[in-house]
């Protein structure tokens, strides 16, 4: 009888060997390598938890970051916005300051002025009376002193200052 073996099939006793060749393999792996590769799995999931842990408190810390950065410009544009304020109300206290000091100057300076007027106006009124009187008397002497030369003038003079009186 001629034994047809269907490839398919395997024969009975490569079965059995593969089968003790497998639990033989498998209790090896059980038995020394099931633990270490178990033990890297594990360790690795925890790797990624962690991992993942500190990515979203990182991104929470980001978040957070950007929220305080966000604030402190809020705060540093309202601190600018407060300078330019006291800056510009500054300016314009400065401002009117010197406008009134120069006003009070200027008034000083006009006041000082007049005064210097009327002081050398009065000195000028002064010399010009002092220069008329001494031309005054000058004319006077002369006058005098050609009337009083002729005697005949003089007696008309002092004659007619008399009738004057008398009248």
């Amino acid at each position: 009888m001629k034994i047809i073996m269907n490839p398919l099939l395997p024969e009975l006793g490569l079965v059995v060997w593969m089968s003790v060749a497998f639990l033989v393999v498998l209790f090896l792996l059980k038995k020394f390598a099931w633990k270490g590769i178990i033990k890297a799995l594990n360790d690795r999931e925890e790797f990624i938890e962690r991992s993942l842990k500190s990515a979203e408190e990182a991104k929470a810390k980001m978040s957070e970051l950007k929220s305080d950065n966000e604030k402190l410009l809020a705060e540093a544009r309202k601190e600018r916005e407060q300078i330019l304020k006291e800056a510009k109300v500054m300016k314009e206290q400065i401002l009117s300051e010197a406008k009134i000091t120069a006003t009070q100057e200027g008034d000083r300076l006009i006041s000082s002025a007049r005064k210097e007027i009327d002081k050398e106006k009065n000195q000028a009124l002064t010399d010009i009376k002092k220069q008329v009187s001494e031309l005054s008397i000058a004319v006077a002497e002369k006058v005098i002193r050609k009337e009083l030369s002729d005697n005949s003038a003089h007696e008309a003079l002092v004659s007619s200052h008399f009738d004057q009186q008398s009248n």
